[in-house]
């Protein structure tokens, strides 16, 4: 018999995600479940889900379950989904809080508003431009991929924010659907790897993820990272400041030092709906 749980759904820019607390237990979730959950048809309907489990290090831990049941190590807009569960759950209004995530534990700010926590401003931590997850010896040099075969090859920028990112700068945004799928199971990423269509505009920039694991999503706070990244070493928006990276759900704000020590997030985050399904029992 399928075991009844609650959860709850939010969004950042229609990045959405359904969240369970597994803290009492301290049982994650299994891939079968994780695939239920996020089925549109079928189950609840999410681009991931954010188990929250117990944690030494900080508040919670959160652990990120894709749509294809893999696991995240990071994902910016289900933290700040995670911040504000944990916030509006707490009884407190902290002015700092720390979660646990697969890319070491992240210094939150909460904002409040109507409601509780708006929105949230995330330390990220370092932007690496060498890591296991990465194409080795790229050093931030541009990385040279065929998306597909008998296709042009392209010209990125690997960055790892926690998770693997090829950037994508001047690609058209409408080649994201087409190309991503390629470029995500290069196998120069030996843990595949997210893919950003970036176009460079005078004030910022315009982006389009192809996200590893789940596809074509709303938004995406890594790849804005990454893509922000890639923009200030290519010379393209000044580092040291607050930049405007524009989604298919909307705007995230961005800032990036010029040594890529603590790269900055700022973005909303919405509370939808909570209820009790009949979760399918791990196997």
């Amino acid at each position: 018999m399928d075991a009844s749980e609650r959860i709850f759904k939010y969004h950042g820019l229609g990045n959405d995600f359904v969240v369970l607390d597994r803290r009492r237990t301290g049982v994650d979730i299994t891939p079968e479940q994780s695939r239920w959950l996020c089925d549109r048809r079928r189950g609840i309907g999410a681009d991931g889900v954010l188990a929250i489990l117990p944690s030494t290090r900080g508040m919670a831990r959160m652990v990120v379950h894709n749509v294809d049941g893999s696991i995240a190590e990071m994902c910016g807009n289900g933290l700040r989904c995670a911040v504000k569960y944990l916030v509006d759950h707490s009884g407190e209004h902290p002015a700092l809080l720390d979660v646990e995530t697969g890319a070491g534990v992240l210094t939150c700010e909460p904002g409040y508003g109507d409601g509780g926590v708006v929105g949230v401003d995330i330390s990220m931590g370092p932007a690496r431009l060498v890591a296991a997850n990465l194409p080795s010896g790229t050093t931030g040099q541009p990385f040279v991929a065929s998306p597909v075969p008998g296709h042009p090859e392209l010209m990125g920028t690997a960055v790892n924010m926690g998770n693997p990112h090829l950037v994508l700068l001047d690609q058209p945004l409408e080649d994201a659907e087409r190309l991503g799928p390629g470029l995500e199971r290069h196998p120069a990423f030996p843990d595949r790897t997210n893919v950003e269509f970036v176009r460079v505009d005078e004030d910022g920039l315009t982006v389009v993820v192809w996200e590893r694991g789940c596809g074509l999503t709303q938004a995406c706070g890594t790849g804005a990272c990454a893509s922000a990244v890639a923009a200030v070493l290519a010379k393209r928006l000044p580092g040291n400041a607050w930049m405007r990276v524009t989604l298919p759900g909307g705007d995230l704000r961005i800032r990036v030092p010029d040594d890529l020590s603590d790269i900055r997030l700022r973005g909303p985050v919405a509370f939808v709906f909570e209820g009790v399904v009949a979760l399918p029992r791990a196997r």
